[in-house]
Formats: C-alpha cells, structure tokens, sequence
C-alpha cells in the first residue's frame, strides 16, 4: 500500500478526515524551512504538500506568490527543495508528501530525470498545476516510470468524460478545487459539489481532497460534511510563516493542530 492509501485507511477507521498542509519550500530560508516543516507534522498533519519556488505560479494567489519570491531570492533551487525533502523523509519515514509544480520546473530537469529525482527524496506524488488532463500523457509516463503518483485536480465545471480520465489516470488522491481562481484565505469558498463528487466516487477516482481557500476549521467540517476525504492549507499557513519571523513553527504549529481537531468527526 501507498502511505496516502495507508493513512486514508487508518484516518477512515478512526472517522477523521486528513489535514495536508502546503508550504513553500526554503521559504523564509531553507533551516527554518526544515524546522517548519517538522513544525507541521508536530501540529498534526497528516499529509504535507509542498511547492518547490517558481517565477511564474499561475495557480497561486499573491501570498504564495510572494513566498515563491522570498525563497528565489534567498537563492533556493530545486535541488535544494530535493535535499530538504530527502531530509525530511529520514525523519518522518510515514507522512505523505506531495509536490505541487509548474510544467516549467519538470521540463527544464526533463521529466524522468525530474520524477526520479522526486522518488529519490522521498517524494510520494507530483500534481503538475498547468497541465491539463489533455497534455498529460507526457507527465503521466513519466511519473508511473519514476513510481510517482501522479495527482490531478478536478473542479465542479470539469466536464465528465475529462473527470472519467481524471478518475482512471490519477494516484494518492484527487485535488477538488473549493472555489474558482487562484489559491487564497481571503475569499469565500463553497463545498456544494455533490455532483463532483459523486461523479469521482463512480468513476472509482481516489479519495477527493479539497484545496483553495481552506484557511479555518469551519471550511475542514464543511467539506468533510460535504462528502470529502480531506482538506489541504496553503495560502493561511505561508501567511503565518511571514508575519511571525522567528517564531514561525509555534504558528504554524497551533494553527495545524486548531485545523487538525476539525477533522474528528
């Protein structure tokens, strides 16, 4: 079994649903950056999900953004991002880890080369955010031969047939927009997807994961009632990092455990 079928499994038995928490790597320099990291899973993460610095994130909002530009000018590449990883496995052996990406950053190391070298850290799945469903042939080769789950999001306006493929193609989980945009705390968000949903459930997809805009524990009990699998934060913990400096891990470490007890069902 995978670790994301793993603790899918064990949360279901123990009826919590899964907290992933999304941090920009090396941001706000790559030794807080391992510190926040394990902060993470001290506060009670489940799962992590994790961006490598990019000029250009197309999918997220100005506060991810902005720790993209922070970690890019303290010089943090991606192989620092594969070492930090790396290091972290050894410590965290059972906690999954995803990377969420940008085409450019896979194609500029070449696919394979990029997906072995996400195997070798200890890297557990790859959602590539500007590749549509129809150009990931490419992608999805190159992760099923570097033994990578490929994640592959799904949105309410996702048509059938592109959610059919979704269902057969992706790994780990599916990622299941909550709003439309780019990713964000300050908006509103909304989990009436039943349709989506159920549409994934009977298509066989992986368990659904809502991200964007999850930035409080009524946002993790709404999309759990609304039939979800699990939530992921990004947006509220990156702006936690950069308003606390020096104190970043308590942060983010209370504000994970707060979002984590929303999960008990």
């Amino acid at each position: 079994m995978s670790r994301y079928d793993t603790m899918f499994k064990t949360l279901g038995a123990q009826r919590e649903g899964a907290f992933g928490a999304f941090v920009i790597l090396g941001d706000p320099d790559l030794e807080t950056s391992a510190r926040i990291l394990d902060a993470l899973v001290e506060g009670g993460a489940d799962m992590l999900e994790v961006g490598i610095p990019f000029s250009d994130p197309v999918a997220d909002g100005p506060v991810i953004q902005a720790a993209a530009v922070r970690a890019l000018a303290r010089g943090v590449t991606p192989a620092d991002c594969f070492a930090l990883l790396k290091d972290f496995r050894a410590r965290h052996p059972d906690v999954p880890v995803g990377l969420l990406t940008y085409a450019n950053l896979v194609v500029a190391r070449g696919r394979e080369a990029f997906y072995a070298a996400a195997r070798d850290s200890g890297v557990d799945s790859v959602l590539v955010a500007d590749v549509p469903m129809f150009e990931a042939g490419p992608y999805l080769s190159a992760s099923k031969a570097g033994q990578i789950a490929p994640v592959l999001i799904a949105a309410p306006n996702t048509p059938e047939a592109t959610l059919r493929k979704i269902a057969a193609a992706g790994e780990g989980y599916t990622y299941c927009v909550a709003r439309a945009g780019v990713t964000g705390a300050d908006q509103e968000v909304s989990f009436a997807h039943s349709q989506l949903l159920g549409t994934l459930k009977a298509f066989g997809a992986p368990p659904p994961v809502f991200g964007f805009g999850i930035s409080q524990p009524g946002h993790v009990v709404q999309a759990l009632e609304a039939g979800a699998a699990g939530v992921i934060s990004g947006s509220a913990i990156v702006r936690l990092i950069a308003d606390n400096p020096g104190t970043e891990t308590d942060a983010v470490r209370a504000f994970v455990a707060e979002m984590k007890r929303a999960t008990r069902l």
